[in-house]
């Protein structure tokens, strides 16, 4: 079989862990937080995630309680509750985290390639 010429990238999943081995923030949460900011409340994000409400609220509150610090700030609406918006804090955190998983994929990239060079031929299957 004839080798296939496409470019090889490498993966990296990075997470942020307390003490004790419990995440507190990922791609998971990262992915939530997001959601919440565009639809502006968590029924609307978990809908949008395929996720239950119920998980998408524990997954916040978990990292809150393991932060000491709230990401998001409930509007009242009354009945119909009011939604979501994220605090300063989960903003930077949303910032901060793309930034360093875009550099740990940078780092990752340039040493797989430095490493392996043009010695990697990928054939087909």
């Amino acid at each position: 079989m004839a080798p296939i010429n496409k470019p090889l990238q490498t993966k990296s999943k990075i997470w942020i862990e307390d003490m004790d081995g419990n995440v507190v923030f990922g791609t998971g949460r990262l992915k939530i937080l997001r959601a919440i900011k565009q639809y502006g409340s968590i029924n609307s994000a978990a809908k949008s995630l395929k996720m239950g409400y119920r998980a998408v609220w524990a997954r916040i509150t978990a990292t809150e309680n393991r932060l000491g610090k709230k990401l998001l700030i409930r509007k009242s609406g009354g009945a119909s509750g009011g939604g979501s918006q994220l605090t300063p804090l989960a903003e930077t955190m949303i910032a901060k985290y793309e930034s360093v998983q875009k550099d740990i994929e940078q780092v990752t990239d340039d040493k797989f390639h430095e490493a392996l060079g043009e010695s990697l031929i990928i054939n087909s299957s």
